[in-house]
């Protein structure tokens, strides 16, 4: 018979959301907060889970369904493209050199927002001219949508990320990559179809999987989540 461990007095862990104690045989369940590894009681997962603490045994699965995700979204986006009709196209507006007008001119229902597309309801919309002005809509369209509640979430645990808001050359697409030391996520605009929504494209925990471009920081989240370019 194997003999059994016995926690002694100098063994003891404490909780770090209650600081209770844990009694002998229970078992702490390991998060991620600050930066640091913390032991939290069976009582109080609940709560450390709505202050935006990560559960340490999520890791890998986070990571398997990000990849499942992103093989998804590309096939869905390459389907699309396959199926789109020439005729949807329409020719982009002249610029009129006021994003307040352009933005007023290109409404759109934040219920539709990350609903899937439907190809009879795609609304094609004309691009800015200028990436400073691609950088700001697609900032626009991300604080608009429920993912500045997942980057308030993990800035809780982990403080403010950095952020890389990059055109993509040649295409109506914007990424923007959240960062921290600990994981990253990168999410997807497209200009030409604000009703696709913003998607995670990707996600991901070594800042070494980022490209030089995404590693250098030029917009900001506040305490909400909600993105803004450095000033």
């Amino acid at each position: 018979m194997t003999p059994r461990e016995i926690r002694t007095d100098d063994d003891q862990v404490e909780c770090a959301v209650c600081g209770r104690s844990l009694l002998r045989g229970e078992e702490p369940e390991p998060y991620l907060h600050d930066g640091r590894r913390r032991d939290v009681c069976e009582l109080c997962t609940g709560r450390a889970e709505r202050e935006g603490w990560i559960r340490e045994a999520e890791g890998q699965q986070i990571g398997a369904r990000a990849a499942r995700d992103r093989r998804g979204l590309i096939s869905r986006f390459r389907s699309w493209q396959r199926s789109r009709p020439q005729h949807e196209a329409e020719p982009a507006a002249e610029p009129n050199g006021s994003l307040a007008e352009e933005l007023r001119a290109s409404p759109y229902a934040a219920d539709e927002l990350f609903a899937a597309p439907r190809h009879s309801e795609r609304h094609i919309h004309a691009v800015p001219t200028s990436d400073e002005l691609k950088m700001a809509r697609a900032l626009e369209l991300f604080n608009a949508s429920e993912h500045p509640r997942t980057v308030a979430g993990v800035a809780r645990s982990l403080g403010p990320p950095g952020v890389a808001v990059l055109p993509v050359e040649n295409s109506s697409l914007v990424t923007v990559t959240v960062a921290w030391e600990l994981c990253w996520y990168r999410y997807e605009v497209d200009l030409a179809d604000e009703r696709g929504g913003v998607r995670v494209a990707d996600q991901g925990y070594e800042l070494e999987e980022l490209t030089d471009s995404e590693q250098v920081a030029n917009a900001a989240a506040d305490d909400r989540g909600v993105l803004q370019t450095a000033a």
